[in-house]
C-alpha cells in the first residue's frame, strides 16, 4: 500500500508559488507566456473599447432629442402645487409668544433670508417692470433662441405688512399674528387662465381652517372661525391673495435664469391660541385642480398653526 499524503513543508509551498509567479525553464508569468498574456490584454483592451465606444454614441444620440431649455417630458408637474415659508422640517408653525427662549427666532430668521433676492436693489438688477394683468409672454422665433428672457420685478414692499421691513420686522411672530408666505412651485411654460368671478388679471389664492376629516354632517366653519381673520398682500379687491399674470409663464433655469418666484403673504390677526389650527391655502385658477383627496398638495398646501401663550 502506499503510503498516504504527506503535509507539504512551508519551504515546499514557498517555492511551489513562486515557480507560478515566474517559471525560469518555461519563461511563464503567473501560469502565461508573455505572448499569452499579449493576447489577453490586447482583447480585453478592444472588447472596452468597443463598449466605451458604444455607450458614447448612444449617449450622443440621446443628447441629439433634448432640448437644452426645455425638458422633453415634464407630465408629472401638470398641477402645480403650493408650498409656505418659513419652512423647517415639516410643514408646522408652532411656537410660544411669551418664554425667556424666543421660540419663533428661527421662523423670522427664515423669512429674512428667504426674502433677500427679494430687496428692491436687488430686484432692479435682477427684473424688469412689467405691465400688470397680462402673460410675460417671450416667444422663440423659430430656430432663434429669444435668450436671456427677461424676469419680471417682484420686491418685497408687495408684501405689505409681511415684507419685514418698516414697523414690523418680526413678520407678526412677537405679538401672535404671524406671517406665513405661500408661493406655487414652478412649471415650465405653464399659463394659469384666471377665473372672472375672483379676478381678471390674476389668479388668487385663499386660505382656511379645516379639519383633517370631517363627519357626514360637519363643516369647516367652525374651524374656520376658531382660525380668527387673516389678511393677504398682494391681494385683490375681494380680499384674496393675488398672483398677477405678468409672473408667467416660466420658462426654466437656463433660459430665464434671474426668475424670482412671486409671493402671496397671509397675516393671521387673532389666532384662537393654544390650540391646533389645520391651515389650508389653495390656488384658485380654471385649470388647477385643487380639491382632489388623492393629492393634497395639488394646488393646495395644508400646514399646522398653533400660537401658546
Amino acid at each position: 500500500m502506499s503510503e498516504p499524503n504527506q503535509k507539504k513543508s512551508c519551504s515546499q509551498v514557498m517555492d511551489e508559488w513562486k515557480e507560478f509567479m515566474w517559471n525560469p525553464r518555461t519563461r511563464e508569468f503567473m501560469g502565461r507566456t508573455a505572448s499569452s498574456w499579449a493576447m489577453i490584454l490586447m482583447f480585453y483592451f478592444v472588447f472596452y473599447a468597443f463598449l466605451t465606444a458604444v455607450f458614447i454614441l448612444s449617449m450622443w444620440v440621446m443628447l441629439q432629442t433634448i432640448d437644452e431649455y426645455n425638458p422633453k417630458y415634464s407630465d408629472r408637474l401638470v398641477n402645480p402645487g403650493l408650498m409656505i415659508r418659513p419652512k423647517l422640517d415639516a410643514l408646522e408653525i408652532v411656537y410660544t409668544i411669551n418664554g425667556q427662549n424666543a421660540s419663533w427666532q428661527r421662523y423670522v430668521d427664515g423669512l429674512h433670508t428667504v426674502l433677500q433676492d427679494y430687496n428692491q436693489s436687488v430686484q432692479e438688477h435682477r427684473g424688469t417692470v412689467c405691465p400688470s394683468g397680462v402673460y410675460n409672454r417671450q416667444d422663440d422665433f423659430g430656430e432663434v433662441r429669444n435668450y436671456p428672457k427677461k424676469a419680471c420685478q417682484f420686491v418685497r414692499d408687495n408684501l405689505g405688512d409681511c415684507s419685514g421691513v418698516g414697523f414690523d420686522p418680526m413678520f407678526g411672530y412677537a405679538n401672535g399674528t404671524p406671517c406665513v408666505l405661500i408661493k406655487m412651485n414652478r412649471v415650465i411654460n405653464f399659463f394659469p387662465k384666471v377665473i372672472p368671478s375672483l379676478s381678471n388679471t390674476s389668479i388668487t389664492i385663499r386660505c382656511f381652517g379645516r379639519k383633517i376629516k370631517l363627519a357626514a354632517n360637519e363643516t369647516n366653519e367652525e374651524n374656520d372661525n376658531l382660525l380668527g381673520s387673516r389678511v393677504y398682500f398682494p391681494s385683490t379687491n375681494q380680499g384674496l391673495g393675488s398672483i398677477d399674470l405678468k409672473y408667467f409663464p416660466y420658462y426654466g433655469n437656463r433660459a430665464q435664469k434671474n426668475y424670482t418666484q412671486p409671493f402671496v403673504a397671509v397675516k393671521f390677526l387673532n389666532v384662537t391660541q393654544n390650540m391646533d389650527h389645520n391651515v389650508e391655502c389653495r390656488i384658485n385658477a380654471a385649470n388647477i385642480k385643487n380639491q382632489d383627496e388623492r393629492d393634497k398638495f395639488q394646488g393646495r398646501v395644508i400646514f399646522r398653526l398653533r400660537i401658546d401663550s
